[in-house]
């Protein structure tokens, strides 16, 4: 078991290491944007994979908060990441037909993987501290590496402060646990701090329902779309943000 994981350690810095950024983008804001480029040069990523989701299992189509339907937040996922050449899309959650479960996901794409390339999957602190919460808990961790993101003000100093409990035995920590690695698989999560950018898909939501702009809060190439779009909410009558 120490054999395998030592051998990972030495190899890691070699590897064609890829991210996966998994979520409902409902819809995608730049604040996704911003964490998937500071992952990417932290870690030194080849490159990230945008996943949207179809039917999260974890949220509940509430009529008050609407998902807009998978087809256009894909669509949205695609316009918006078409001007960085290390961002990608992958429709595999939104052709699979019932609930996304990550775990099902991360098995797929790792069986379709090349030797020399390693998933990572994106996430954030405190969907990282429920994990224990999710399906396969165990298997997940055992399936690919990780990248916990971090943020101001409440920074996550370690990772064994919010390790969920069912998998936390199977790592062992470095780095003042700030990196982690899996006893007999060898994958490991890392620590990753961004920076603070105050956006969520609910404040954009927010913003549609009560008739102001979006403009700044998401991509300008998919703005109007998303404004005029009524999935969120009628479109502003006056965006005062425009240039005359």
């Amino acid at each position: 078991m120490r054999g395998r994981m030592t051998s990972r350690m030495e190899q890691s810095d070699h590897e064609r290491r890829i991210g996966l950024f998994g979520g409902t983008f409902n819809p995608i804001h730049l604040g996704h944007l911003r964490a998937a480029l500071e992952v990417l040069e932290a870690l030194g990523l080849e490159e990230i994979v945008f996943i949207p989701s179809s039917i999260p299992p974890h949220k509940n189509q509430d009529c008050d908060d609407p998902i807009a339907p998978a087809e256009k937040r894909l669509d949205w996922v695609i316009r918006a990441i078409a001007p960085h050449k290390n961002f990608r899309v992958d429709r595999i959650e939104i052709d699979r037909e019932g609930p996304s479960y990550l775990v099902d996901t991360l098995k797929t794409i790792r069986d379709r993987q090349t030797d020399d390339v390693t998933p990572v999957f994106i996430v954030g602190e405190d969907a990282f501290a429920e994990m224990g919460d999710w399906r396969a808990t165990k298997e997940l961790f055992s399936l690919v590496d990780f990248a916990v993101m971090t943020r101001p003000p409440g920074q996550l100093a370690n990772l064994e402060e919010r390790f969920p409990a069912i998998a936390k035995s199977a790592f062992v920590f470095e780095d003042g646990g700030r990196r982690a690695w899996h006893k007999e698989r060898g994958h490991r999560i890392d620590l990753v701090p961004i920076t603070a950018i105050d956006i969520s898909s609910s404040l954009v939501r927010d913003a549609c329902r009560s008739h102001r702009s979006i403009r700044f809060l998401v991509p300008e190439s998919i703005r109007e779309e998303i404004e005029s779009s009524g999935e969120y909410g009628p479109p502003p009558e006056n965006d005062r943000s425009a240039n005359n």
